[in-house]
């Protein structure tokens, strides 16, 4: 089934992935048997920081958040999309890190997607064995679309 991506890009960064690599990225993560939509919304650190503050109690700026959709219980029309929730990138933490972790920034985008894809599909990775099986799936995913396990030293 497909997944459409709503992309929101507020400070007209020119330096993030193009929409058809974000969506071959995003459907090598979805694997539910229907229709859905995601926001993904990239911002900057300030952003980044005010959200991760106000949801995780953490004051700082992080890669990506998800904040999955808890629809209610209505039945959705033929023509209606599920929606799954939002995707939170801040580019300048993706930007440092994939040069502090020696990846590309290409590289790290893909992974931080299906990451967060991931977790609105409900996955997560508070216990080891959560952990386990998601850094599994992810690995699996991005090895399918050539890239390396994102976390081997490179």
């Amino acid at each position: 089934m497909s997944l459409e991506l709503d992309i929101q890009n507020p400070e007209d960064y020119t330096s993030i992935p193009a929409e058809a690599d974000l969506m071959r990225w995003a459907q090598a993560a979805w694997h539910e048997n229907a229709d859905a939509g995601v926001v993904v919304r990239i911002v900057n650190a300030a952003e980044s920081q005010e959200l991760n503050r106000a949801y995780r109690d953490k004051d700082y700026p992080t890669n990506v958040l998800s904040f999955p959709y808890d629809a209610p219980p209505i039945p959705l029309e033929e023509d209606e999309t599920e929606y799954l929730g939002d995707l939170v990138i801040c580019l300048p933490v993706v930007e440092r890190e994939a040069a502090e972790q020696g990846k590309t920034v290409t590289q790290h985008w893909a992974h931080l997607l299906i990451h967060g894809l991931l977790h609105l599909q409900g996955y997560d990775h508070i216990t080891d064995a959560e952990a386990e099986e998601m850094e599994g799936l992810e690995t699996a995913m991005l090895a399918k679309l050539g890239f390396p396990d994102p976390y081997q030293s490179p």
